[in-house]
């Protein structure tokens, strides 16, 4: 069973037209990117309503870190994960970056039940990839590996 596996079911938007439900997908990503925070021995503060370029504060040692949280997928050897805010859906610019605005993208991939902080100097201006697979053409300049910017691995069941 994949964690949050139920909330690939389709949702009626109103009319007769299925689609994913992204807000439960997006809100299951920052508990889990909450958790894995917390356990790696951060604060974490939740800033009030939906206006910020940010979804979370991580404190430690004393400093604050904003961290916008992502849904990484795993395809072809890679957790993939937007840099970028869209809000063509509120008639407003299409793809927005989120740079000197955030210190950290949190990454969940569902398909690996794993969190990663990724700094935002490590992340291209509109797509993340960090690399689980050794890449089928050999190449390795400038891959970013995806287990130096683990932070929390599944929680074993037994």
């Amino acid at each position: 069973m994949v964690p949050g596996e139920n909330l690939d079911v389709k949702t009626s938007d109103g009319n007769g037209t299925s689609r994913r439900n992204t807000k439960a997908i997006g809100n299951f990503s920052e508990i889990m990117v909450m958790a894995a925070l917390a356990r790696a021995g951060y604060f974490v503060a939740v800033p009030l309503g939906d206006n910020s370029r940010y979804d979370l504060i991580a404190e430690k040692d004393n400093k604050l870190l904003r961290v916008q949280v992502k849904t990484g997928r795993l395809r072809k050897g890679a957790i993939l994960f937007a840099c970028y805010s869209s809000h063509a859906h509120r008639k407003g610019p299409s793809c927005r970056p989120y740079v000197n605005e955030i210190e950290f993208f949190g990454v969940y991939c569902r398909e690996l039940d794993s969190v990663y902080l990724v700094p935002i100097q490590d992340a291209v201006c509109l797509s993340g990839s960090l690399r689980v697979d050794r890449p089928r053409n050999g190449q390795l300049r400038k891959v970013r590996w995806a287990s130096a910017y683990l932070i929390s691995e599944p929680i074993s069941e037994g």
